[in-house]
């Protein structure tokens, strides 16, 4: 598929891989707002390039999205902390953004897939303030959409084989039995309730986030009192999801637009 012309390239810290794609709709707005933020195993290998696609397409649907770089594994200061530093100074730059861009801030979802996926649901919890990884005044999130996302640190890191598992220790610096802190202040397992809408999405054949890693997680959610929607999908693998117009498009799209289009 060609790309589509890239967002308004904007920087929130000093480091190369700080900075954000923003795309606005037509409209005088505000606009509610979806972060997007990308997978590829925590690996500086991997960039937005591949998310561009379908926030182009959200962008269609009348939503600005800010889809976020951040260090990586391989990235100067990548890893543990750096990686979950960006991503939440990444969503709060949004404050500053809005003061010269119509974004309305009290409606901002979260969007992430596979690691990305991780980092989305993670950045819901972020008004905990969590003491490892402090977060004052963190931008309230009203939903989430995960796609294959990876949802418990701990169990992950140890398969399936060929998936990013073997990338878990070095985004963390350890392992859990090292740093146990590290994984209970980040895994969206350990961190429910989450408080907010969330619409899981995984193909039945995803080979490198299992279904029924997803489905646990959802059932956990369920438990904790979180509203979730969970969508397996036969047939469909790992990045099946983020293509617009896809089997999962109309769940994605129908999910934002019912979490944020209501003030």
């Amino acid at each position: 598929m060609p790309l589509p012309a890239p967002g308004e390239r904007l920087h929130y810290g000093p480091a190369s891989p700080q900075y954000g794609e923003l795309r606005l709709p037509a409209g005088a707005g505000p606009h509610p707002v979806v972060v997007m933020i990308h997978g590829g195993c925590w690996l500086s290998q991997f960039d937005l390039t591949y998310f561009s696609h379908l926030a182009a397409a959200l962008t269609q649907q009348g939503f600005a999205t800010w889809s976020i770089e951040y260090r990586r594994i391989g990235d100067p200061d990548g890893g543990w902390p750096g990686t979950f530093l960006d991503v939440g100074a990444g969503i709060d730059h949004l404050r500053e953004l809005a003061a010269s861009r119509p974004l309305d801030l009290g409606r901002v979802a979260t969007l992430g897939h596979s690691a990305g996926g991780q980092l989305a649901l993670w950045a819901a919890a972020r008004d905990d303030a969590h003491s490892l990884l402090p977060a004052d005044h963190a931008l309230p999130i009203r939903a989430v959409v995960g796609l294959a996302p990876i949802t418990d640190m701990e169990t992950y890191r140890v398969g399936p084989d060929g998936s990013c598992h073997a990338a878990v220790d070095q985004v963390m610096g350890g392992s859990p039995d090292e740093l146990g802190e590290r994984y209970a202040a980040v895994s969206p397992a350990a961190r429910l309730p989450l408080r907010v809408p969330l619409l899981l999405i995984n193909g039945a054949s995803d080979p490198i986030v299992s279904p029924e890693s997803v489905e646990q997680f959802a059932q956990a959610a369920m438990l904790a009192d979180d509203p979730v929607s969970l969508r397996i999908v036969a047939g469909e693998g790992h990045f099946d999801p983020v293509i617009p117009g896809g089997g999962s498009w109309l769940q994605i799209t129908g999910f934002l637009h019912a979490a944020l289009d209501s003030d």
